[in-house]
C-alpha cells in the first residue's frame, strides 16, 4: 500500500514539473546581424529590386538549422552562395552569403521625388516564438560604405527583432485557436532619390509641349491652320510623353504627381484651343482688336496659372 502511494506521488510529482518547465520555458535567442554588399536592379513595373548581403546567426540549440530552414518571407527568390557553419565553444555560429530578388510595393504618389523604404524579413520556417526569438546584432554598420544605388542615397538602415502573427493554426492540433507567431529579423532601407535629374528627362516632352501651343496664341487670329495645327501636335506629343512614363511605373488607383502635371498640361493645351476658337469668331465679327486684346490676357493668364500650379504640384511631392 505504501509503494502505491510513494508511486502515485511520485507520477504526479513528475507530471506537475513537465507542466510547470512547460508554462515556464522561454524561447532560445538567436543573435543575428547583416551586411548589406549591394541593392541594385531596381524595377518599378516589376515591384522588385535585388539585394546581396552577409548574414550571421549565433545561436545554441543545433536543431535550429538555419542552413536548411531559413526563410526570407518577401523574398521572391533566395540564392545562398556561401555558407560556413562553426559549432565550437558549444555554440552554433552560422554565416551565409544571400542573394534575394525582394518583392516590394513602391510608392509612387510623389515620383520622382519619393522615397522608398525597403524591408528585409527574415524568420526560421520551422520553430515559432514558443521555441526561437531573435535579438539584432546592431555593433559596426550594416551596409558597405563604398555601396551606391544609382539615382538614390541610403540615408538609415535599421535592424531590429519583431513577431510575425499568422492568423492560422498550420495543421497543429495542439494549438486552441488558429494563431501562430513566429521571431523575426527585420531590416528597413531607408532611400532618397536624386530626383532633379530623371524630373527633367521625364517631363522635358511635355513642357515643350505645352509651349509649342502656348506660341500659337501669338499667331495672327486669321491663321486658323497654323494655329490649331500647333495645338493638336502638342496634345499629340503630350499624351505620348503620359504613356512613357507611364510605361515606367506600377499601375496605381491614386492620382499622383505625373497624373497631376499631365493633366492640367491637356487642359492648358485645350485652353489654348478654346481661345483660338473664340478669338477666331471675333475676328469674323470684325472685331480684331478685341480677338488681339483676347489673345494678349490669354496668354498672360495661362502661363500665370500654369508656372503657379506646377509649381505648388512639385513643392507638395518634394516636401510631403
Amino acid at each position: 500500500m505504501k509503494k502505491n502511494i510513494f508511486l502515485f506521488i511520485s507520477v504526479v510529482t513528475l507530471f506537475s514539473a513537465k507542466i510547470f518547465a512547460q508554462e515556464n520555458h522561454s524561447p532560445d535567442t538567436v543573435k543575428t546581424g547583416i551586411y548589406i554588399i549591394s541593392i541594385h536592379d531596381i524595377d518599378f513595373r516589376e515591384k522588385e529590386y535585388t539585394v546581396r548581403f552577409w548574414l550571421w546567426l549565433k545561436y545554441k540549440n543545433p536543431q535550429f538549422n538555419f542552413a536548411k530552414n531559413i526563410e526570407v518571407t518577401n523574398a521572391k527568390s533566395i540564392e545562398i552562395s556561401n555558407c560556413n557553419v562553426d559549432t565550437s565553444d558549444g555554440e552554433v555560429n552560422t554565416l551565409m552569403k544571400m542573394k534575394c530578388v525582394m518583392k516590394e510595393s513602391w510608392g509612387v504618389r510623389d515620383y520622382p521625388f519619393d522615397n522608398q523604404q525597403l524591408q528585409i524579413h527574415i524568420e526560421n520556417s520551422q520553430f515559432d516564438s514558443h521555441n526561437l526569438i531573435f535579438v539584432a546584432d546592431t555593433v559596426g554598420k550594416h551596409f558597405d560604405p563604398a555601396l551606391t544605388v544609382s539615382g538614390w542615397e541610403i540615408t538609415n538602415i535599421k535592424v531590429y527583432s519583431d513577431m510575425k502573427p499568422y492568423e492560422t493554426a498550420f495543421g497543429d492540433p495542439e494549438l486552441t485557436s488558429p494563431h501562430s507567431e513566429y521571431g523575426s529579423f527585420d531590416v528597413s532601407i531607408d532611400l532618397d532619390r536624386n530626383a532633379w535629374g530623371l524630373f527633367f528627362k521625364l517631363f522635358l516632352g511635355m513642357y515643350v509641349a505645352f509651349f509649342i501651343t502656348y506660341v500659337s496664341i501669338f499667331i495672327h487670329a486669321d491663321n486658323i491652320d497654323s494655329r490649331f495645327g500647333l495645338s493638336v501636335g502638342a496634345l499629340f506629343a503630350a499624351v505620348g510623353n503620359k504613356y512613357i512614363i507611364d510605361s515606367l511605373l506600377p499601375e496605381s488607383s491614386t492620382f499622383t504627381l505625373v497624373d497631376s502635371l499631365h493633366a492640367f498640361t491637356f487642359v492648358s493645351i485645350f485652353a489654348t484651343i478654346s481661345l483660338s476658337v473664340y478669338a477666331l469668331k471675333l475676328l469674323k465679327e470684325g472685331k480684331l482688336e478685341k480677338a488681339n486684346l483676347i489673345d494678349r490676357r490669354g496668354a498672360i493668364i495661362l502661363l500665370l496659372s500654369y508656372f503657379i500650379l506646377n509649381t505648388i504640384f512639385i513643392a507638395t511631392a518634394i516636401l510631403r
